[in-house]
């Protein structure tokens, strides 16, 4: 699909995302009296609410249209990419070769943001989650998207040059997140560990990063008991992936954020089998690992100035008789023992590791592992915004910030003494799990905190209810491609406030 930026000669099939605001009947009256029909009954028939589309036929002239899109009461990022992906998913199949999105209406300064949520949403409605069907899907491929349609963005005169820009960092969220979905929905036989070391090689190598990876051999040879443990009862056997983008220079301190993703491929459980009701979904465990991998992939191609240091602990939680029990003590990179108390509590043993090993010869700025971590988090909040455990209020109220900027939100859960009392054993220095039916997604974040060498400005994100679930785009569950607009709106940010001269 070509993308072109222009402030006139708009295509006849015209896109118009309209707001709730004092603006709302004005601008009616105006699309009314270009399309050739009564302003009065226009606004009786469009209200503006959230996703609300009306086709509108210009009269006398077969073939020009309006798609009116309603955002609602606001027009912030999230709301604009929400409904032009809902609008692209449900008339992909009707849409024409060209295309166009009208968004010379909002503020000036509003242009590129707006420009940026409207081509990534519009891009990202057209995703197919029938990766592995072989039948003919039900209706006809759309025409829009293709390699021969067009979409034109129309925006004042003086915004074409930041809404180019714009577009083209849409373009660059819009892939990585494709490919990204497209890993999340795959089944657990099609992104073993292996596989997924496979997958993050071929993708540093098209967007500019590095990938290093220690194998089970140098796994269990260096000292990395927790990985090795939850890894063992598969016949697939578990990796550890070290990413690096940026050069690492002693001239210039280049500012050095340290990204930590939980990244199993498959979990079951382990002897503390799960229920099988909805094993199927566990295919989706490894959303942190998911959104640091597409992190890196968008941050390399925008070249942001910024060093990005990354661990994921790739491995299958499965049942065999190789498979670390209920009771078991395992030893730790750190030196730490952890008595096994859940099998099905793996996600924050394979994060302990990584994040002491990223931590054995470098102190980044930063350090944030994000995991699908627990199903506390979702009983606690919801699925409306990932549980954010630090003890730095700066970096908390820098990442909720970021949450809010781009749609992807945050809340901030308490990390007091007491919640970590729970994790004594009697038998290893910790436990990985309370067997307590509440609070559990805040002692997970306590277990973490011992293996961050008291960093101070180290954030666990449980992004359990965000990473994979309900939507309209599926007939059942699937991933939404959570944290990467997260993590590098923060990158971004904490960059550009902390060290303005890496933006020169």
């Amino acid at each position: 699909m070509t993308v072109k930026i222009i402030d006139k000669k708009a295509p006849d099939a015209l896109v118009v995302p309209l707001v709730q605001d004092n603006r709302l009947s004005d601008l009616l009256s105006d699309i009314a009296h270009r399309a050739g029909v009564d302003a009065n009954t226009l606004q009786n028939d469009f209200r503006a609410e959230a996703k609300e589309t009306l086709v509108l036929y210009e009269a006398g002239h077969a073939g020009r249209r309006f798609y009116l899109i309603g955002l609602g009461k606001k027009c912030a990022f999230s709301d604009i990419q929400t409904a032009l992906r809902s609008f692209s998913h449900r008339y992909k199949s009707k849409l024409p070769l060209r295309l166009g999105v009208d968004l010379r209406h909002f503020q000036l300064q509003d242009i590129p943001r707006m420009t940026d949520a409207a081509l990534s949403g519009l891009s990202l409605g057209l995703y197919d989650i029938g990766r592995f069907r072989t039948s003919p899907a039900p209706k006809p491929a759309p025409l829009f998207g293709s390699a021969k349609s067009e979409l034109d963005i129309l925006v004042p005169a003086e915004a074409i040059a930041p809404a180019k820009t714009a577009a083209q960092r849409a373009q660059i969220f819009a892939d990585a997140s494709k490919q990204i979905l497209d890993l999340m929905n795959a089944p657990g036989n099609y992104k073993t560990p292996l596989m997924l070391a496979d997958f993050v090689a071929e993708q540093a190598e098209k967007s500019g990063f590095r990938v290093r990876a220690v194998h089970v051999e140098n796994i269990e040879k260096e000292g990395l008991g927790a990985l090795y443990a939850v890894g063992k009862g598969s016949p697939n056997p578990p990796v550890l992936l070290l990413l690096e983008y940026g050069a690492k220079t002693r001239k210039s301190k280049t500012p050095t954020i340290g990204l930590v993703g939980k990244g199993i491929t498959f979990d079951t459980g382990g002897i503390s089998l799960k229920p099988s009701a909805n094993m199927h979904y566990m295919k989706s465990d490894l959303g942190g690992a998911a959104a640091v991998i597409g992190t890196f992939m968008v941050a390399a191609r925008l070249k942001l100035p910024v060093r990005l240091i990354g661990a994921i602990p790739a491995a299958e939680n499965m049942v065999d008789g190789l498979a670390v029990k209920p009771g078991d003590v395992i030893n730790t990179y750190a030196g730490k023992t952890v008595e096994v108390t859940d099998t099905d509590a793996e996600g924050r043993l394979v994060l302990a590791d990584a994040m002491a090993y990223l931590l054995k010869s470098e102190t980044p700025d930063v350090l944030l592992d994000l995991a699908t971590l627990t199903g506390s988090i979702i009983r606690a909040i919801g699925t409306q915004a990932a549980g954010l455990f630090t003890s730095n209020d700066t970096l908390a109220t820098a990442l909720a910030s970021s949450g809010d900027a781009c749609g992807e939100r945050l809340w901030r859960m308490p990390m007091w003494e007491e919640y970590g009392s729970d994790l004594k054993s009697d038998v290893a220095d910790l436990r990985n799990y309370t067997g307590k039916p509440m609070a559990e997604s805040i002692s997970a974040a306590k277990f973490l905190e011992h293996f961050t060498a008291e960093h101070p400005a180290w954030a666990h994100l449980d992004i359990a209810g965000t990473a994979f679930g309900d939507s309209e785009f599926a007939q059942t569950k699937s991933a939404t491609a959570y944290g990467i607009r997260l993590l590098t709106e923060f990158v971004e940010q904490w960059v550009a406030s902390r060290h303005p001269s890496s933006n020169d």
